[in-house]
């Protein structure tokens, strides 16, 4: 347990009775709200494309805690599962989400939550109903164009395509299931038993507390790798003061703020700026998917010129896509002989392609500094509503998943 939502006014000592094993910790829902669950999945070995020693993945759960009391006062604690995270290479825009919604699907969810593991690279990816089949829209239906799905292809080396298609993954056989360690007393138990042992033709995984990084020297691979998810002194307990830090709670990671700076090269040289269409929160399109964001540039001598558009783009984390932007520009420039700006203000629409990367594993991990994502973007940019005769290309070449 990572994180727990204590209610107002309670402190540590009375959310968590304390024991010197982790694994015997005691919470007591009377002071909870909410809470997070990670598990920590590590492999021995991975192959496949940058494949090494010791891989690790993460599965992640939201729980809301419900208190109701009955007719004859009696409190009872009910605990709500409302979002599952399957994490995927270490990059959050690749999470596989599945949030839990008011709707008939929510009867299809099958508990203990089915988790698929990708083949050979160990991406964590869910699986709402236990088919062993991933349905972009159906097991993630939180950013889904940019969800990293289930690519058991890429176990080959080769990454085929930039974004998940069906002939990406294989067909999941009930044998290959592996079984959590459940208690005597869970109500599910029996339905994974043969003959009164329980998961008797399957494995069953080993459940232990997060160990500290220190525990895997002096491999200082295993170490850095775990000290990215290791949180010291957990579970963290974190004061619900408002309601709208709750709903924060709720809705965290479902979205994140990026913006994007670039040099640009249209003609003459400038600057561009891409940020959330709202400013602190990005808008995804509906129905298609995607992203809608702002983009200004400044270019020209001093950058007295200045344009603005609002970009499209179908994901934020593919190494390719195409977008298109549509928006004004306003081209400042001397008339000969005065001294005076004079200035023309136009319709501009632009596509082309974005390619975009992850450096963090790359020679050049330097950059990852300032941010993971960096890419170019080469297009086409067409200024003047009615008439297509004044095309010029634009090369971006900059730091951000826009």
């Amino acid at each position: 347990m990572r994180k727990i939502l204590s209610i107002e006014s309670t402190s540590q000592q009375s959310v968590i009775i304390s024991n010197e094993n982790k694994d015997e910790i005691i919470i007591d829902l009377r002071s909870v709200a909410g809470f997070d669950i990670d598990y920590n999945h590590y492999y021995r070995f991975e192959v496949g494309l940058g494949k090494h020693n010791h891989d690790t993945e993460q599965a992640q759960f939201k729980v809301y805690v419900h208190k109701e009391k009955d007719e004859n006062e009696i409190e009872h604690y009910y605990l709500y599962l409302i979002q599952a995270t399957g994490k995927a290479h270490a990059l959050m825009w690749y999470d596989n989400i599945y949030h839990i919604k008011t709707d008939n699907l929510n009867s299809e969810l099958r508990l203990p939550f089915h988790i698929l593991v990708e083949e050979g690279k160990h991406a964590s990816v869910t699986d709402m109903n236990g088919d062993g089949y991933y349905t972009p829209g159906y097991d993630v239906n939180v950013r889904m164009n940019d969800a990293w799905g289930l690519r058991d292809v890429i176990r080959t080396g080769e990454l085929f395509s930039p974004k998940f298609e069906g002939w990406m993954a294989k067909i999941r056989k009930h044998e290959h299931r592996v079984f959590p360690p459940l208690p005597d007393d869970s109500p599910h138990k029996k339905f994974y038993e043969v003959d009164g042992v329980y998961a008797a033709n399957n494995a069953v995984y080993e459940l232990r507390p997060m160990p500290s990084p220190e525990a895997a020297l002096p491999d200082e691979v295993l170490a850095h790798d775990m000290s990215g998810y290791y949180s010291e002194g957990w579970p963290e307990i974190k004061e619900l003061s408002k309601v709208d830090k709750f709903y924060d709670w709720w809705e965290a990671e479902n979205f994140i703020n990026s913006v994007g700076i670039s040099f640009r090269m249209n003609k003459v040289p400038g600057i561009s700026i891409a940020f959330p269409l709202l400013v602190i929160k990005n808008v995804e399109a509906p129905l298609i998917g995607g992203w809608l964001v702002n983009r200004i540039y400044l270019q020209d001598k001093e950058l007295r010129d200045f344009g603005w558009g609002i970009l499209y783009s179908s994901s934020a984390s593919r190494f390719m896509d195409p977008y298109i932007s549509a928006g004004v520009e306003i081209d400042q420039f001397y008339k000969p002989g005065e001294t005076v700006l004079s200035s023309n203000t136009d319709f501009v629409f632009e596509t082309g392609i974005k390619i975009r990367g992850n450096v963090k594993y790359s020679p050049l991990k330097f950059l990852g500094v300032l941010t993971d994502f960096w890419g170019i973007r080469l297009g086409i940019k067409n200024k003047g509503f009615w008439s297509i005769n004044n095309l010029d290309y634009v090369f971006e070449i900059g730091a951000g998943v826009w």
